[in-house]
């Protein structure tokens, strides 16, 4: 089958909203996050993505919430937002690839996001079915997109980039269609850059059209306070080994007077957004310019590498807009960004000086990580139970068996983390 028309690049935003952080990984309490405020200040920037999961505890409740208000319904009518969410993951432990529990999981988030249909919707952390099962998921997720229209575009997402990469290629040579995107987590990010240097290549040549850059913190990794510990604990899969190489790395940043993850947020965002552009997007990219709905080609004749945030207050919304709009800003074309959404050329050449300054502290960071640059912790890891409901595989709970090659790069003498990767899309 040809790839869906039209392509997924043409319309997805370069910039998406996580809503992870909505869940009790992250937060003691997500029900006492301002979600609502969160989510319309992103619409009010020129936000025009959300992505979510019914994995993520709460979030498609309290993002459906937000948006069945009279101020997004007036303001912001359906078609001027996309919504991305997930099927197959129910639980840490638990998955249903089946085919009934992809039409069930479908019509649970429909009804939970108030909305008539799904922009995209993928297959949550494929790592942890087999090839068979995740190829039966996106064909069924077709024939809802053929039968019904109720489902747009199809993908895959997950933390092992090989892992993704394999099955992305699995899935166009079985169908001879190309996934409209997937998405990786943690794997672009100032201390492991894998999803460049590894997939890209092989994502676009299996013909996927966007591949979105989540978790630019590393799922929280990269912060001066170490990892975030919610309602759940920790649930964080870095060795202590890890976080005690970034926690040195963080306070040398403190001595040059900045915060590692002020530096860890710009570099992977005005990274990714050059590098990942041959799997970019063209969409709406929430650059500030009023009055108008914004192309990509306002900024630049390429695309943009999409990037997904995640924040769980609004102040830290508007840090991050400020980031992002100064990165716009520092763009080819980006002085007539800059001028024409108010912020003037001395933004643009504020944005040129802080890309210098960035680019010598990440630097210096990843001379202080050493050979834990590139690392990648196992997902899922060996001896990880997995309880499956999926008819192809009756057999639960299943445990996970060392794999015979590992994927999985990490410094000499170091063991590899006996903890569950979780997904999310926390910056």
């Amino acid at each position: 089958m040809p790839p869906t028309s039209p392509p997924l690049f043409t319309l997805l935003p370069p910039l998406i909203c996580g809503t992870a952080t909505f869940n009790s990984q992250y937060n003691t309490n997500p029900y006492a996050l301002p979600t609502t405020g969160i989510v319309h200040r992103a619409l009010s920037l020129g936000i025009r993505a959300f992505d979510t999961s019914p994995y993520y505890g709460p979030a498609e409740d309290l993002l459906g919430q937000a948006l069945d208000t009279p101020f997004v319904q007036e303001k912001f009518p359906r078609p001027d937002y996309f919504l991305l969410t997930k099927v197959g993951r129910l639980s840490g432990s638990e998955f249903d690839y089946s085919a009934a529990w992809i039409r069930q999981s479908v019509k649970g988030s429909l009804d939970r996001l108030h909305t008539d249909y799904l922009d995209v919707v993928y297959c949550h952390d494929v790592e942890f079915v087999s090839p068979e099962e995740a190829l039966l998921a996106v064909n069924e997720l077709r024939k809802i997109r053929d039968e019904t229209g109720v489902v747009k575009y199809i993908g895959i997402s997950g933390y092992p980039v090989e892992t993704l990469c394999e099955r992305a290629e699995m899935i166009l040579e079985m169908t001879g269609e190309p996934l409209d995107i997937v998405m990786s987590y943690a794997n672009f990010t100032l201390q492991n850059t894998r999803l460049g240097s590894v997939a890209l290549s092989r994502l676009r040549a299996a013909g996927v059209s966007v591949v979105p850059n989540a978790s630019v913190l590393g799922m929280g990794l990269l912060r001066r306070t170490g990892v975030p510990v919610g309602g759940q604990g920790d649930f964080h899969p870095s060795p202590k080994e890890l976080r005690k190489a970034i926690q040195a790395a963080s306070n040398w940043c403190d001595s040059q007077g900045d915060r590692i993850e002020k530096v860890a947020i710009r570099f992977a965002l005005e990274n990714w957004i050059r590098l990942g552009e041959p799997v970019g997007s063209r969409g709406d990219p929430a650059s500030g310019i009023p009055w108008k709905r914004e192309t990509i080609e306002q900024l630049s004749a390429k695309k943009l590498g999409v990037s997904v945030i995640g924040v769980s207050n609004v102040d830290e919304l508007e840090e991050t807009m400020r980031v992002w709009r100064s990165i716009l800003d520092g763009l080819e074309n980006g002085e007539q960004t800059a001028v024409e959404s108010g912020r003037g050329v001395n933004d643009r050449l504020w944005s040129l000086s802080r890309q210098k300054e960035v680019r010598d502290l990440s630097n210096g960071v990843r001379i202080r990580l050493g050979s834990w640059i590139d690392y990648s912790w196992a997902s899922p890891a060996p001896g990880f139970i997995i309880n499956r409901r999926s008819a192809l595989d009756t057999t639960s709970p299943r445990i996970l068996a060392p794999p015979a090659s590992t994927n999985i790069h990490s410094p000499k003498g170091f063991a590899e983390p006996l903890i569950n990767a979780v997904n999310s899309n926390q910056i």
